[in-house]
């Protein structure tokens, strides 16, 4: 598997104690050291902590977990930068309010090559990064909907609407992320063998590596799972949007200024 950032995520029906898994998780960062980040997702509390710098690195996130961290629902993500300066803005994950105030949270794994219609956000998004911009997208879609239907966009439109756009741009791009929308947690991925998951008791993760000794399967490819409270509510359409990783495609993309 070749892979650049890593994901990891918990979607569960209580709040449980998750410093193993980050600090398993977090040890990842030698090969991934151009920034860190976590979202803690309780209800409609959400609190966002990262640093561009290496994760192992990080004095504050070393104090940080050696508290217990509990929570029902979490993104973390570890960085090795294709697109964008290593800086506080372009670090995951990212949060944006759509115009019915609803806030969405995004951490991307992969890389956008061809997009031009994604352009444009490059001239409001607050960083530089490509995965900053599907989070704009991402928004503006949401509110096109609630546009075109007078505010009243309920939960099924919705996951159609995200279904859509995972759809269209998975289209020669890879396209790992997880989202969450203050209801549900949105995961996809269309790269063979960079995600996984696992279930237990109430509760499942996702990570780009296995993080202990259970077991863990690969999740499935090329199709959009929404989960709530732990479980599987929806899965979208199946594509066949598959990215395989190609050396030449990232050959430009990465930026005389990512640390290597």
């Amino acid at each position: 598997m070749i892979t650049i950032c890593e994901l990891f995520g918990i979607s569960a029906n209580r709040r449980i104690e998750v410093n193993t898994y980050l600090k398993e998780f977090f040890n990842h960062s030698i090969s991934n050291p151009n920034g860190w980040g976590m979202a803690v997702l309780d209800n409609e509390n959400i609190s966002i902590e990262r640093e561009p710098l290496r994760a192992k690195d990080s004095m504050y996130l070393k104090n940080r977990l050696s508290a217990k961290v509990k929570t029902s629902r979490l993104m973390a993500h570890i960085r090795k930068a294709t697109v964008g300066h290593v800086n506080f803005s372009n670090t995951h994950p990212f949060i944006k309010r759509d115009e019915s105030g609803r806030t969405w949270v995004l951490v991307h794994n992969g890389t956008i090559f061809d997009a031009p219609h994604m352009n444009h956000y490059r001239f409001v998004q607050e960083g530089e990064t490509d995965s900053e911009r599907i989070l704009f997208y991402l928004v503006n879609e949401i509110n096109k909907g609630l546009e075109e239907n007078f505010g009243s966009f309920d939960t099924n439109e919705r996951f159609l609407v995200i279904d859509k756009m995972v759809r269209d741009l998975s289209k020669g791009n890879k396209l790992n992320l997880m989202i969450y929308d203050g209801d549900y947690f949105y995961v996809h991925k269309n790269q063979p063998e960079t995600l996984y998951y696992k279930e237990e008791k109430g509760a499942t993760y996702f990570s780009t590596r296995p993080l202990d000794d259970t077991e863990w399967t690969e999740f499935p490819l090329n199709q959009l799972n929404i989960y709530k409270n732990g479980q599987l509510v929806y899965t979208g359409t199946k594509h066949n949007n598959t990215y395989y990783y190609n050396e030449d495609d990232y050959k430009y993309q990465y930026l005389d200024y990512a640390e290597m």
